[in-house]
């Protein structure tokens, strides 16, 4: 019979908050797979947790993922541990998750600290719907895209961000976003916690002249949506016919535009029909 593939959330910053499940469970796996060996083993020291630990990280997820899926297989249990927070989210965690599953293995959640989460709750913006964007890239032109992309976004956006890309992530927020409100959460359950609720103009104007330190999660506020729609509805369907010409689909098209302008779908796509 197979084993179980645990996934145990660890500390994001305070000891503290490591639950008596998660030790427990630790303690009854017969090895633990870690992203970095050296660092879960100072948690695991300080709970007087002794088991086996095999890597499994970003840069080695094929290997490694297949041969934890052949222990399980043989009846073994893994608990999987990141250096901070929930395993297989924005994490190569979630690739272990897929094949494990696939082999028929079972999967249990053991919850705990999620720093998108914990920033959310403390924002002070819409926490009603949100979404998670994870890390933006490190290139300047793969990040611009994807934060085009996120203009017409009306819910909350959480991200995480290293402090040596802050400054460039906020210029280019501020710039393609606007000046949005934002949360930006630093050190999250650590000693120098800090939450400063600003605008992204700002933030970006503030990093500028400061230098970032420590660990971030922005939580911006998504696009506020007029009353009414912004433009009239010959404009809306000038802007189908566009995309159109551009090589979308009619049905993407009108979507899109409706989405982006507050325009009646159905309305939209009548009239961009008989235009």
């Amino acid at each position: 019979m197979a084993g179980t593939l645990y996934l145990v959330a660890t500390p994001i910053g305070n000891l503290g908050d490591f639950s008596p499940r998660a030790v427990e469970t630790l303690q009854q796996a017969d090895f633990i797979a870690a992203e970095d060996t050296r660092v879960s083993l100072k948690l695991l020291n300080h709970f007087d947790i002794h088991k086996p630990l095999v890597s499994y990280h970003e840069h080695n997820r094929a290997a490694a993922g297949q041969a934890i899926v052949r222990r399980l297989l043989d009846g073994e249990t893994c608990a999987l541990v990141t250096d901070a927070g929930t395993p297989a989210i924005s994490d190569p965690g979630e690739d272990l998750v897929r094949l494990a599953a696939e082999n028929g293995v079972t999967v249990q959640s053991i919850p705990g600290c999620c720093a998108a989460i914990t920033a959310l709750a403390v924002s002070g913006l819409p926490t009603g719907r949100f979404t998670f964007e994870g890390f933006l890239s490190a290139n300047r032109s793969e990040r611009r895209a994807r934060l085009e992309q996120l203009t017409g976004e009306e819910r909350t956006m959480v991200f995480h961000e290293a402090p040596h890309k802050l400054r460039a992530t906020l210029a280019d927020m501020a710039e393609i976003l606007g000046d949005r409100p934002v949360a930006l959460c630093r050190e999250l359950t650590k000693l120098h916690e800090e939450t400063v609720r600003t605008s992204l103009c700002s933030a970006a104007e503030y990093y500028r002249a400061n230098e970032p330190r420590g660990e971030y999660v922005l939580v911006v506020g998504g696009m506020e949506r007029p009353d009414g729609p912004a433009i009239t509805l010959d404009e809306g369907v000038a802007m189908v016919l566009r995309r159109r010409a551009e090589g979308m689909r009619m049905k993407d098209a009108v979507r899109q535009v409706a989405d982006d302008t507050g325009l009646n779908r159905n309305e939209l796509y009548d009239a961009a029909l008989h235009a």
